[in-house]
């Protein structure tokens, strides 16, 4: 026999920390964005809806009514 001992609810608690840590990662690689990517998308759509606003035309007040 082993003379180490083990605690076992230490070693669950053990086990399921990294298996979180091995989804978080998981996560991170497949959903994650740097700042970088956040503040190139965001710059972009805030130019598109620039783009979109420039273009457009306002109806004339109908002065007949």
């Amino acid at each position: 026999m082993s003379d180490t001992i083990i605690n076992f609810r230490q070693a669950r608690k053990k086990l399921a920390r990294a298996e979180a840590e091995r989804q978080a990662q998981e996560n991170r690689i497949r959903f994650g964005q740097t700042k970088a990517e956040k503040q190139a998308r965001k710059a972009e759509e805030i130019r598109r809806t620039r783009l979109l606003e420039a273009g457009r035309i306002e109806p004339e007040p109908d002065s007949n009514r």
